[in-house]
């Protein structure tokens, strides 16, 4: 019988270099200089080539249904479970995806009229845009918050009960703040999406 290697004072099958929480599969987390300490891992651009095929065949069933199964998944793209449950696991870490959320219609929550607001700050209210973008995050109507280019700085979807709440939202929520320098709304009449 010939010996184990732990039975020789060996590591056999275990690299001394690999990380504890090392993952198989993946790419362990770049080295991070004290600088970089506070900053986000993933850059902003993601760019297209960041991506190979079995990662978009992938988001591309997720994006159509994202409560498919990880088996339901990998028999559709073509690859193995573990496999995929490995893509989708580094695909969430690098921030590609971003969470798995269920798309419910605000009217079945009594909140039927949904319309976009367009936001224009006082000019010296620029550089608190942040903290702006955060407040707005609180707001219990909003559904989503863009901030854009052009001649507004925000867009901000909300679904509100009625047009006595839609006008509450805008002139005793938003337009009293005093960074706001104008506002503009506009009702959607239908949402289509792809």
């Amino acid at each position: 019988m010939v010996p184990h290697d732990s039975q020789r004072g060996g590591s056999f099958g275990v690299r001394q270099d690999v990380p504890k929480d090392h993952r198989p599969g993946l790419l362990p987390p770049p080295r991070r200089s004290p600088a970089d300490q506070g900053r986000p891992t993933v850059p902003k651009d993601l760019r297209p080539s960041a991506l190979d095929d079995v990662d978009r065949r992938i988001l591309d069933v997720l994006a159509t249904d994202a409560r498919a199964t990880n088996a339901a998944v990998a028999a559709r793209v073509g690859i193995a479970a573990s496999t995929c449950h490995a893509r989708v696991r580094a695909l969430v870490d690098r921030g590609v995806i971003r969470g798995f959320r269920a798309d419910v219609d605000p009217s079945a929550l009594g909140r039927g009229l949904e319309a976009l607001i367009a936001i224009r700050l006082q000019a010296g209210a620029r550089k608190g845009l942040e903290a702006f973008r955060d407040y707005l995050l609180t707001l219990p109507d909003v559904e989503g918050v863009f901030f854009v280019t052009g001649d507004r700085d925000f867009l901000l979807h909300v679904a509100v009960a009625d047009s006595d709440a839609l006008r509450d939202l805008v002139s005793r929520t938003l337009s009293v703040r005093p960074e706001v320098a104008g506002t503009s709304t506009t009702v959607i009449f239908e949402h289509a999406r792809p």
